[in-house]
């Protein structure tokens, strides 16, 4: 399937989403990879990974970049060579890449039940007992957005030792306001996020800026 979603978020800004519909070998004949990244590719045992992987180059060449000019640091972080900021996420037929000249991170989480279960994972017990107050259905998104935000965030930073529960905090939110506020509190540090997110076919996609 072509690109299914651009957002330009503002003018320095731009998020891509690709709908994975297509083959394994119409993707990698679409493609360019560098050696590394065609290691890793093989690599994958699962086709489904291997899919998203690739459709994640066809997303930088729609923003007129190619695999070769995408590396990866001694922790796995995304980067561009020209140092304009990534961030790269995926989940099942969806994936997605925010592009920007400001600190970013992003990622996209399928709205499912399951997150009810390990809910106590990554938020505190307070914040639970607020959540649980609404409807089932909301429950389950502001959940999917809360950890889609933490994981955009720990996304920014990629720091060891930071826990989505106990040093980030999402503040309170409404699903129609698209938009919400978060903070890492890790080391002594105290950093603020801008949230954005929005509902793409039962899937949540979640962007963050780190604010100065």
């Amino acid at each position: 399937m072509p690109l299914y979603k651009t957002i330009n978020s503002n003018a320095s800004t731009q998020i891509l989403v690709w709908k994975i519909t297509e083959s394994f070998d119409e993707l990698f004949d679409a493609v360019v990879l560098n050696e590394n990244n065609l290691i890793r590719l093989n690599g994958m045992k699962s086709e489904l990974h291997q899919r998203a992987f690739l459709s994640v180059r066809k997303l930088l060449q729609e923003a007129g970049y190619s695999d070769l000019d995408l590396y990866y640091d001694e922790f796995g972080k995304p980067h561009l060579k020209d140092d304009k900021h990534i961030s790269i996420t995926h989940s099942h037929n969806f994936s997605a890449i925010i592009i920007s000249d400001e600190i970013v991170g992003i990622d996209i989480e399928l709205q499912r039940e399951k997150i009810i279960r390990i809910a106590d994972k990554f938020i505190n017990e307070k914040e639970l007992s607020r959540l649980r107050s609404i409807g089932a259905q909301d429950y389950i998104k502001k959940l999917t957005v809360k950890w889609g935000a933490k994981e955009a965030i720990f996304k920014i930073r990629n720091e060891k030792g930071i826990s989505f529960k106990d040093h980030i905090k999402v503040n309170a939110f409404e699903i129609i306001d698209a938009q919400a506020i978060a903070e890492l509190h890790f080391g002594g540090l105290v950093k603020e996020f801008k949230i954005y997110f929005e509902e793409i076919e039962g899937f949540t996609l979640v962007y963050a800026f780190e604010k100065n």
